[in-house]
């Protein structure tokens, strides 16, 4: 890890522990958690490094928050509330799945893309990587159909199985298919208006090598 990599290394350390705290605070009807407006900006982070300082170092900053979930998981897990552990063990392991395979395949698609127009690498890579953040987090955290983690895994997330309107309003679906699915509208917003602190930053980092 080098002294270059070290912002991008402390962004994403202080997102992903931000996020895996203010995900504890609900806010419009339960439908989302204040941590849902945080933990997009991690794909803000690795596309800034990726085309700044190049794959390798978007990569290592991948990793790094890793960890760092790891680490808040392993913490969350200690922590008992009155319904169970705070971070129950299927919620564990989704996040840390899905930011992992997710962060690397916005590396991966922003690499291949990053020679087209300037948003087209950012805004590309960061809609497929949320997505698919949303599907494995969501499915492996609450999807009733996914059983491997045993009965007390699954009571832990049961409340995540009630059927409910969907978004409020709609007809009946568990829980969490809302929750997921409120949950990447707003990743898919936050993409959108992305655009504009990624421009400026990578304008302001590449600059002083530009004018050498």
């Amino acid at each position: 890890m080098t002294r270059t990599y070290l912002p991008g290394i402390l962004a994403m350390a202080a997102i992903v522990v931000a996020s895996n705290i203010l995900v504890q605070f609900l806010i419009l009807d339960g439908l989302l958690t204040w941590g849902a407006f945080t933990y997009p900006c991690a794909f803000i982070v690795t596309d800034i490094m990726n085309r700044v300082y190049g794959v390798q170092a978007a990569r290592r900053v991948v990793f790094a928050g890793f960890v760092t979930g790891i680490l808040c998981s392993l913490i969350g897990s200690q922590i008992m509330l009155e319904f169970g552990p705070a971070v129950p063990l299927r919620v564990a392991i989704a996040s840390g799945t899905a930011f992992l395979i997710a962060q690397l395949t916005d590396v991966a698609l922003f690499d291949r893309l990053r020679g087209g127009r300037w948003w087209r690498a950012p805004l590309v890579s960061t809609l497929v990587g949320s997505a698919l953040d949303t599907a494995l987090f969501f499915t492996i955290a609450f999807s009733a159909s996914v059983t491997v983690f045993g009965a007390n895994a699954d009571a832990a997330i049961s409340w995540a199985w009630e059927p409910v309107p969907f978004l409020l309003t709609g007809p009946e679906a568990p829980l969490w298919v809302t929750l997921g699915f409120a949950d990447w509208l707003v990743k898919l917003a936050l993409a959108l208006l992305a655009l504009v602190p990624f421009r400026l930053i990578v304008a302001r980092l590449t600059a002083p090598a530009q004018h050498a």
